[in-house]
């Protein structure tokens, strides 16, 4: 059954967490079982009366009350009159949907690359392998432009205690590691080749980083991307998300990287126009 109908969703609270950005609280009334197996990757749309819905990601699954956590950027008119907002302001909500990452029963090194706000939607996976302590070895490479663009604060912080975590910048200043996340990519490879490499971040980021990754040896299949983009409906009605036969909303926004060429994709959206 297609989910049209938005449930409500009350404001719990927010602190500004980056430059345009603000972590969000929020719970779900009468939250459905289909909420608690919510996966990391996973998204939801927020509707505003007067404004529309928008497309957000997880930063937390929402738990049995309800309540789940957000990192949104200040990008237009939807998300300017949501920082106007007060804590117990009434929304609405309807979600989960989309595919997540993937659940790396039998993997135990996994590499983790993220730019800016793409960090956000790793936030759940991250989460759980800290908590949780499973199985897993995690290492995590994290680029913003600069320190100020960073996202979240506190949960980089927690992250840093349980995994290894790199940090680096476009706009470096004295004592900070400079460059892409590329950078580090032949170097940690070096030392243990990882049996997966999920990514999330700026499209020519996760181009670039895919295309390492495999001129590194790792099998295209053995690497996913989240592919968020104009996702109008979540239910694959609109088309906007259209991705070769593919719905963004539906069969992503997390894809293999195989399939994804199989899409042409990523070649597609790099080419010259003309």
């Amino acid at each position: 059954m297609l989910e049209l109908t938005p449930r409500k969703l009350r404001l719990l609270d927010y602190y500004d967490d980056g430059e345009d950005a603000r972590h969000f609280s929020f719970a779900i009334e009468s939250p459905w079982v289909s909420d608690l197996q919510t996966i990391a990757g996973q998204f939801f749309m927020l509707a505003l009366p007067g404004f529309g819905e928008a497309p957000f990601t997880y930063v937390s699954r929402p738990d049995s009350q309800g309540h789940f956590n957000a990192l949104i950027r200040r990008t237009g008119a939807l998300s300017n009159a949501l920082f106007e907002l007060s804590a117990g302001a009434v929304l609405g909500y309807r979600g989960p949907f989309g595919k997540g990452w993937p659940l790396f029963f039998s993997t135990h090194q996994v590499l983790v690359v993220a730019g800016g706000c793409g960090l956000a939607p790793l936030a759940g996976l991250l989460d759980e392998a800290a908590s949780l302590q499973l199985p897993v070895h995690l290492r995590v490479i994290y680029g913003a432009r600069r320190q100020a663009t960073q996202v979240l604060g506190r949960e980089r912080e927690r992250w840093k205690q349980a995994m290894d975590f790199i940090e680096t910048f476009d706009l470096a200043v004295a004592g900070q590691p400079q460059g892409s996340p590329l950078t580090h990519l032949a170097p940690l490879f070096a030392k243990q080749m990882p049996d997966a490499v999920l990514c999330c971040g700026p499209q020519a980021l996760m181009q670039a980083t895919a295309d390492s990754c495999v001129s590194l040896g790792i099998p295209a299949n053995k690497i996913w991307l989240s592919m968020e983009r104009r996702m109008h409906c979540g239910v694959g009605l609109c088309g906007h998300c259209y991705i070769g036969a593919s719905y963004a909303c539906v069969d992503g926004p997390v894809y293999r990287y195989d399939r994804l060429q199989a899409l042409q994709v990523l070649s597609c959206e790099h080419a010259p126009a003309g």
